[in-house]
């Protein structure tokens, strides 16, 4: 006997499509018979991981059979201090995204809604959906976050606001007054989701920490990743620092022992390793400055950016992608964004920019 398990699912869940992450270097070169294959689709950190979180999880090795620590407490400890605060204003998960993932079965029902931003991460519609929750996306402004226009839209369905800072794909940000601004007109009733996984990149003097106003504003809760700066990206490991009673009601969703040991022992030496961190924003930089120099060369138009991408306009972004594919370079198609003209490109090492810009140049002159 057949059956329709489609009709058997929650209705938001029918509507959503599975999260397509970046092509890996392996399937492109087995699709079409390619060496050398460059990947610039997924924002990782181009360095690798660091000596002192290859020590570290060889460490583990011997405790591989047992597991982990589901408290995490000694990362705990040390995020703890990093941010000021008690741990009991840490909760960990499996990536931010696993942590965003709780946020929304915390607070969102079907009767409640969430916003965000036109072209805002596509992470947050999918727990938003994944919930049966109502969605809010308020259009951009120039590309960013448009507060003003989110403040005006808030309703007493609104639970959750999701905010990037930065914001991907696009690399715009959000400056301190106009931020602080924003969560100071916003009512306690509604928490506020501050997504600052590409923090580390940031050099902009306006650009605010929000961990640092977490006292002053209970119904905050900010995000943070080691995939991109710190390089563990395969690891999945995230956090998020709230509120006591917040972190408290995280925790009962959270499943146990949700980030795996080498993960943390890996996170816990990345804190440490601050030469790695400085040497990795250092390249991200010079990469920047190397992208966007030929991009005004070939007169592309480009939205600046803080983080380590950056989103390039060359008109038909899709047939670009699939180009660029054929030739061994992989970037990330952002059409399901709602930027059909752009493609987004992650910073590479300084060869890996240069062999990007040179397959470029080749596809944009057929």
């Amino acid at each position: 006997m057949s059956c329709d398990f489609f009709q058997l699912a929650q209705k938001g869940v029918r509507g959503l499509k599975p999260y397509q992450p970046g092509k890996p270097i392996e399937e492109l070169e087995r699709e079409y018979g390619i060496q050398n294959a460059v990947k610039l689709a997924s924002n990782e950190n181009p360095l690798g991981i660091s000596s002192h979180v290859k020590q570290a999880i060889e460490q583990t090795l011997p405790d591989l059979a047992r597991y982990p620590d589901g408290n995490g407490f000694i990362l705990k400890q040390v995020l703890a201090d990093k941010h000021q605060v008690d741990m009991n204003c840490i909760t960990l998960g499996n990536g931010s995204n696993n942590v965003l993932e709780l946020i929304a079965r915390v607070f969102l029902t079907p009767k409640h809604a969430s916003m965000y931003s036109q072209h805002a991460f596509a992470v947050y519609p999918l727990v938003t959906q994944a919930i049966g929750a109502k969605h809010n996306v308020v259009a951009a402004k120039n590309w960013g976050h448009d507060l003003t226009a989110m403040q005006a839209a808030l309703t007493p369905e609104t639970k959750l606001i999701f905010i990037a800072n930065p914001n991907n794909p696009t690399g715009t940000w959000l400056k301190k007054d106009e931020l602080k601004a924003f969560l100071q007109a916003v009512s306690s009733d509604k928490i506020v989701v501050v997504d600052e996984a590409y923090i580390e990149y940031v050099a902009e003097a306006d650009y605010p920490d929000a961990s640092q106003w977490l006292n002053e504003f209970p119904n905050l809760i900010v995000i943070r990743a080691f995939s991109l700066a710190y390089g563990l990206a395969s690891l999945r490991v995230g956090y998020a620092l709230s509120h006591p009673d917040v972190t408290n009601l995280l925790n009962r969703v959270r499943q146990p022992f949700n980030v795996n040991q080498f993960a943390l022992a890996a996170a816990h030496a990345a804190l440490q390793d601050t030469q790695y961190i400085e040497d990795s924003v250092k390249l991200n930089q010079a990469g920047m400055a190397q992208l966007t120099q030929a991009f005004n060369a070939l007169d592309l138009e480009y939205i600046p950016s803080v983080g380590n991408f950056i989103a390039v306009d060359v008109e038909k972004g899709d047939e670009v992608y699939e180009a660029l594919l054929r030739k061994g370079v992989i970037v990330r198609p952002v059409t399901a964004y709602q930027m059909p003209q752009f493609i987004r490109v992650s910073i590479g090492t300084e060869a890996e920019n240069a062999q990007f810009i040179s397959v470029l140049k080749s596809c944009l002159s057929r």
